[in-house]
């Protein structure tokens, strides 16, 4: 039986390149990442759904490059000199639908990243099309750039992204748990995220181990009393 306890710690997220699972749904993803010299044009869209792993990536990337890495919405006019004076990764370019201010200096971000040699990475959740940006200029520079998804994940991804998001808060939990939660959750990494924080607050909640039978409560409540 499973033992561990939960208690009351803040997630850490590990974010280093040996923390990344490699997997089908992923691989192209990592070796573009890891090839980043060789970017045509010297820039790249990174796109994929909700807790895909952009971030992580990112974060990887900016370790082998040493990239400044920006969310988009914080962008201004007046700091793009300095971020653009080496390797700059910017987050979430869908979120700036609508505010001209950031798309601009994006804009100017992205041509003088690429006057000056530098190489930059952009994220965003979904197709680029979908973004409704409204700088036309913006919109076909991110056309331009070679795209790359991270796709839905496969189980052996979906198992090691829930050990993964449970070693992040402190907590081991068993091989069975594990296998019953990839059979029953939808497969994205947003209800695997979802999961883990709803059956660590629940552990905590009735100071519970976790176990398959806690899981249950969460993913088939009305089968909680056969098992």
């Amino acid at each position: 039986m499973n033992t561990q306890l939960s208690f009351d710690l803040p997630a850490r997220a590990a974010l280093g390149r040996d923390d990344f699972f490699i997997s089908p749904s992923n691989r192209i993803a990592v070796s573009m990442i890891d090839n980043w010299t060789d970017w045509s044009s010297r820039k790249l869209l990174l796109t994929g759904p909700e807790g895909a792993g952009k971030t992580h990536l990112t974060h990887v990337w900016a370790r082998q490059s040493g990239a400044t890495i920006i969310d988009a919405t914080e962008l201004q006019d007046d700091a793009v000199p300095k971020l653009s004076s080496g390797p700059v990764a910017v987050e979430n370019v869908h979120t700036i639908a609508g505010l001209d201010a950031q798309q601009t200096a994006l804009f100017y971000l992205h041509n003088l990243c690429l006057e000056t040699g530098q190489s930059i990475l952009f994220t965003g959740r979904g197709e680029p099309q979908h973004w409704l940006l409204t700088l036309p200029d913006l919109e076909s520079r991110l056309r331009g750039a070679p795209l790359v998804q991270l796709n839905p994940p496969d189980d052996a991804l979906l198992k090691a992204v829930l050990i993964k998001l449970f070693g992040d808060r402190q907590l081991s939990p068993s091989p069975e748990l594990i296998t019953y939660v990839v059979r029953r959750i939808d497969r994205s990494f947003d209800a695997a995220q979802k999961l883990v924080v709803a059956l660590d607050t629940l552990s905590l909640a009735e100071k519970r181990p976790l176990s398959r039978r806690l899981a249950a409560r969460l993913l088939e409540p009305s089968q909680e009393n056969l098992l």
